[in-house]
């Protein structure tokens, strides 16, 4: 009796001193409801999605504004970017996207563009507010006339950090798509706006 009642104490004593280091353990739950300084380090890496829409803005033909053929003024937009972070708020990376609208005569534009993108982040609490820039190649159709050459486009976000993993926001940048030919009274610079919903996973 007396080495079970030994036994019995023994046990006892150990589930108590268990029970006392999971108490004294932090909860990661805790420290993300209260977490406010940067979460981001050297390495970081997020991968972002993002649908919405497109608006065609101004068209100019050798500095003089002309006439778009777009119409109704809207059409469709989505992007697959990668970023990397340098440093907790400068990041590098690249994006690919897709757009396409109807034109007056119920015929379609598409620009497929490609390109390396940097930015730089602003974050207050959960808040989180890259500002990007993005140059590369862009693929454009229309009918049967194609056209490949440069792009840019400088945009803007705010996200609200959901979790660790998972932030979400609203999206919109400004696009230069500029079409150049030999002949230079023909030159067409483009100029679109997006809106954009995005989700953005972080790992």
């Amino acid at each position: 009796m007396r080495k079970a009642g030994a036994f019995f104490l023994i046990l006892l004593f150990s589930f108590s001193l268990l029970y006392a280091q999971e108490d004294d353990s932090p909860s990661t739950d805790d420290e993300w409801d209260y977490y406010a300084p940067d979460m981001y380090t050297s390495g970081d890496q997020t991968f972002i999605i993002s649908l919405g829409t497109v608006f065609p803005t101004i068209f100019l033909n050798n500095g003089k504004k002309i006439t778009s053929n777009f119409s109704p003024p809207v059409g469709g937009a989505g992007s697959l970017s990668y970023n990397y972070y340098l440093t907790p708020k400068v990041f590098l990376g690249g994006e690919v996207s897709g757009v396409f609208m109807p034109t007056l005569g119920n015929n379609m534009f598409y620009a497929i563009p490609l390109g390396v993108r940097t930015g730089y982040q602003f974050s207050y609490w959960r808040l989180e507010f890259p500002v990007t820039l993005t140059v590369g190649m862009v693929w454009q159709r229309y009918l049967n006339y194609s056209y490949y050459g440069l792009y840019m486009k400088g945009g803007g976000a705010a996200y609200y950090r959901f979790s660790t993993e998972w932030s979400f926001g609203i999206t919109t940048n400004w696009y230069w798509l500029p079409q150049w030919t030999d002949d230079r009274s023909k030159n067409v610079d483009g100029n679109m706006i997006d809106v954009l919903l995005s989700a953005r996973y972080h790992f």
